[in-house]
């Protein structure tokens, strides 16, 4: 290993030690000289963050696009990166570099860009340090777990120059681009409400007791900016998204694709006003989330004109709506999934489906709701040759999904989540993006009385 190197690798790990945490990675960039710009005909140098469901899907989707190479993975559990390298092996894949530590990684200056599928509580935090690193970012929904990381994300996107696109993938899809073009065509008239449905089946997680670290699991680093707790099966793969200190719900999970695709379809930003309510319905386990939720936005717009997001989340089987959802029971048992979209204009509405029906999109005209145009040309993952092809372009015009439309998205999320458990109604300023005359709220939206552990913190002064 070079001096230099050897080096920077010293600064970071005593800085890091010392809880400066992202000033240091900042500083690495800088001693490295690692924001380079990657040419257009240039390879593509990826790492993926989080091997175990949707981060395998990264590895095997981006690994088809031309002189694209998954160069690098990480997780914190030794059982799962052993398993995955096993399994890129076998696909032909070129063998990576293998870290358990993302900042160990991040030190990488051959990286060019990393993609990010951990839970939620990580997402922000690994993303503005890649920042920082001089690396391009594709982080999954959603992008934070609170609003005030999204925020400080948007703010480091904008000051490292860097492409950050978020994981919402259905602003990639054929069918979903077609319909909102026929929405902002005039298809259905003056459109003035959209409706999200998320029913889809979620079973009791049980009770979970405590009980030690399994081997080869780096727990410390799982936990990373979240409170420390005693290791459960619940509060680790995947039933991490049913508590607070990790997840948001399902409506961060499923929910928050149709939450952004509501908006899009609508046209609108951030909210005036939010409102939720809900609950944990029929089952006595350690899930602390609702599993059903009621949510609604209201926009004031200029001219005295409103249009309105109503949001819905129910764990159990429903009937299909406008066309959307699955007809039969589904690999895993789920029954009658309806994931998807509904617009309502002054002309007829519009539904849209999700990923797993291609987004197809039907359209009902007048009053007397005859069938309009439909479409079914699916295309989601053309969402990872976006990135990579604003990746080379550098054109941030061209990014289908910028973290700024991200963060706005996530923030319905985390305004609706507020909303329920404060058990009241939020106004929303959306120029100062604080809830007005409410401190309690607002402190909630910054996980201040959470905290975060050092030295796994977002800094105010990015």
């Amino acid at each position: 290993m070079k001096s230099s190197s050897m080096n920077r690798r010293r600064f970071l790990e005593k800085t890091v030690t010392r809880g400066v945490g992202l000033a240091a990675l900042e500083r690495t960039r800088v001693l490295a000289g690692s924001e380079k710009i990657v040419g257009a005909n240039d390879r593509v140098r990826l790492a993926v963050c989080g091997l175990r469901n949707r981060g395998f899907d990264h590895v095997r989707l981006f690994s088809k696009i031309p002189n694209v190479v998954v160069a690098a993975v990480c997780d914190v559990d030794e059982n799962v990166l052993g398993k995955r390298v096993r399994q890129m092996e076998k696909l032909g894949l070129p063998k990576p570099s293998t870290y358990v530590d993302v900042r160990r990684l991040l030190e990488d200056s051959s990286i060019d860009a990393v993609t990010i599928a951990v839970p939620n509580h990580w997402h922000s935090l690994i993303a503005i340090w890649a920042c920082q690193a001089g690396k391009d970012v594709y982080v999954e929904k959603p992008c934070s777990h609170n609003w005030w990381e999204g925020r400080q994300l948007v703010r480091a996107a904008r000051k490292y120059r860097r492409i950050v696109e978020h994981g919402t993938q259905t602003r990639s899809s054929k069918s979903a681009r077609e319909a909102v073009g026929k929405l902002r065509a005039g298809l259905i008239g003056d459109v003035y409400l959209a409706r999200g449905l998320c029913f889809k089946r979620r079973n009791t997680i049980g009770r979970a007791a405590i009980e030690a670290v399994p081997p080869g699991v780096h727990y410390d680093l799982w936990t990373g900016p979240a409170p420390a707790e005693p290791f459960t099966r619940n509060r680790f793969h995947y039933n991490w998204h049913w508590f607070w200190d990790y997840g948001n719900g399902d409506l961060g999970n499923q929910g928050i694709h149709q939450v952004d695709i509501a908006r899009w379809g609508l046209g609108v930003g951030f909210p005036n006003r939010v409102s939720a309510v809900g609950g944990h319905f029929m089952f006595d386990d350690d899930q602390q989330t609702p599993n059903t939720l009621n949510c609604a936005f209201q926009y004031d717009l200029p001219g005295g004109k409103r249009k309105m997001i109503e949001f819905e989340v129910r764990h159990g089987i429903t009937n299909r709506e406008a066309g959307i959802g699955t007809a039969e029971l589904g690999s895993h048992g789920e029954g009658h999934n309806v994931i998807g979209n509904i617009f309502y204009g002054s002309g007829g509405l519009l539904g849209i489906g999700d990923e797993d029906t291609g987004n197809a999109y039907r359209a009902w005209l007048g009053s007397d709701l005859k069938p309009g145009p439909s479409g079914h040309r699916g295309g989601s993952h053309y969402h990872f040759a976006n990135f990579i092809d604003v990746v080379r372009s550098r054109k941030l015009e061209d990014l289908h999904a910028p973290v700024e439309e991200g963060h706005i998205s996530c923030t319905l999320v985390h305004l609706s989540n507020a909303s329920y458990r404060l058990g009241r109604s939020l106004n929303f300023n959306p120029d100062t993006e604080e809830v007005i005359g409410d401190e309690q709220a607002n402190r909630l939206l910054r996980e201040l009385d959470r905290g975060y552990r050092r030295p796994f913190y977002i800094p105010e002064d990015i």
